[in-house]
């Protein structure tokens, strides 16, 4: 019965059944614990970045090890309603059993991350990965969280499972198993050695994955780029923006003698802590641009697929900030553009159509143009498309919005480049794109208005 050495033998085995996956820019995720010594041998086939996916297990009171359903970051949640009816387990029971769970997904999630954000997933193909699949409850909910999350298309990947549960899983886009034995009992029996995976080891192989990845492929922002620049007396502080009735997060930095404020979009909640946004920001803090990096969502928010993709409450919110920072700096800002990241970019130019003359410029970095394609024709700010040579699709998008905008245009291809940029020198040149864009249409937006607001 025994087809797997152990977790790192079968992530081997696995990643070989997934080489059609190796252009699709994937992100790997990681079902903490077990599921982490797997997924390090997928990504690091594939040369993805990993991530975790936390979850957990709801196990019926008197069986704790029998799945009465699962939970996910964002408040995801599936549960087996049949099961649970037939042992007679209360409402009060689970609801018990979620609230007792969700504190260890939570301390688990930011132990195993050591503080840094989760991966972007917006736009992205999600490959999750587990070291087996017994009932599928638990990469049920993991797929609704990926997909809540902005991912693409999902791709469920396990060494082994039962025949019936892979057959029938349909939560996503596709399954991938390297064997279903048809006497499946349970997934230990199907390794060699399946000892727990400890904390310590799964965070250890995780840091393995950010160090080995091309250019910090989970983040490409290194000791050698820092993401604040100190400039001037004001080097940035955390600030509250509030719009649609929601305190949003966002961080401003303004160097000294800074006219012109650049908001950065983007359409989770990850504006703020974005290390990519963060690089870019730093670069143009060094030719004396200030910087607000927005959240537009809530951490409540941002795992709601409707709203990430909500164009007018997105942009609403964006013009909100805008509001705010010509509020905080009437006196000392005489021009203002908008950098938008994935559906912010949509998010940017809605906005920009909403507010005339008083943006200066946008620039979209790998962005989703095309999600405001009935305002385009109504932007009249000089505007700077930045998408990689190897994200054809996105490509596409872009030629089709920029065909219907009336103002300045330009659609920068950077070569070699995947959707985040994470290529070597590829985030430096999206920096030396926005920073030369910023700079010159802005100055031009100041001369030929005077400022106005």
């Amino acid at each position: 019965m025994t087809r797997f050495v152990d977790r790192s033998d079968a992530g081997r085995q696995l990643a070989r059944r997934l080489e059609h996956l190796r252009h699709a820019d994937p992100v790997v995720l990681a079902l903490p614990r077990g599921g982490v010594p797997v997924a390090h041998e997928v990504a690091a086939s594939l040369g993805a970045p990993l991530d975790v996916l936390a979850v957990r297990k709801l196990g019926v009171p008197v069986h704790p090890e029998l799945a009465m359903g699962a939970i996910g970051e964002g408040g995801a949640r599936v549960l087996d309603r049949a099961l649970i009816r037939r042992l007679r387990v209360t409402e009060q029971q689970v609801q018990a059993a979620e609230q007792r769970e969700r504190q260890v997904l939570a301390a688990r999630a930011a132990r195993l991350r050591a503080g840094r954000p989760p991966v972007d997933l917006t736009g992205r193909t999600v490959v999750i990965v587990d070291d087996g699949m017994a009932t599928g409850a638990t990469a049920r909910v993991a797929c609704q969280v990926a997909r809540a999350r902005g991912a693409s298309r999902v791709v469920l990947a396990v060494p082994v499972a039962a025949a019936k549960v892979a057959k029938g899983f349909a939560d996503a886009d596709e399954v991938v198993v390297v064997d279903t034995p048809p006497h499946f009992r349970a997934v230990g029996l199907h390794y060699a050695d399946f000892r727990p995976t400890t904390d310590a080891e799964a965070a250890r192989l995780l840091a393995d994955a950010r160090r080995r990845a091309p250019s910090g492929a989970a983040d490409p922002v290194t000791a050698d780029h820092p993401v604040e620049s100190d400039v001037g007396s004001d080097a940035g502080s955390d600030v509250e923006v509030v719009a649609d009735g929601v305190v949003l997060g966002a961080h401003l930095t303004v160097p000294a003698g800074a006219e012109a404020v650049v908001l950065f979009a983007h359409g989770s909640g990850s504006s703020r802590h974005s290390p990519r946004n963060r690089f870019v920001a730093s670069s143009l803090h060094d030719v004396g641009l200030g910087t607000l990096l927005l959240d537009l969502l809530t951490a409540d928010e941002e795992t709601d697929r409707a709203k990430v993709f909500d164009i007018p409450l997105l942009g609403r919110r964006l013009l909100a900030a805008t509001d705010w920072v010509l509020a905080q700096r009437r006196d000392t800002v005489t021009g203002l553009g908008y950098f938008g990241a994935s559906t912010g970019a949509g998010a940017a130019l809605y906005a920009a159509a909403v507010a005339g003359d008083r943006v200066g410029a946008v620039v979209s970095r790998g962005g989703r143009p095309d999600l405001a394609m009935e305002w385009l024709d109504r932007v009249t700010a000089p505007t700077l498309l930045i998408v990689g040579s190897r994200d054809p699709a996105v490509i596409t998008l872009n030629e089709q919005a920029r065909a219907r905008m009336q103002c300045p245009t330009r659609l920068a291809v950077v070569p070699g480049a995947t959707h985040l940029f994470t290529e070597p020198g590829a985030l430096e040149r999206v920096a030396q794109l926005s920073r030369d864009w910023f700079s010159n249409n802005i100055q031009t937006f100041q001369r030929a208005t005077g400022g106005r607001r």
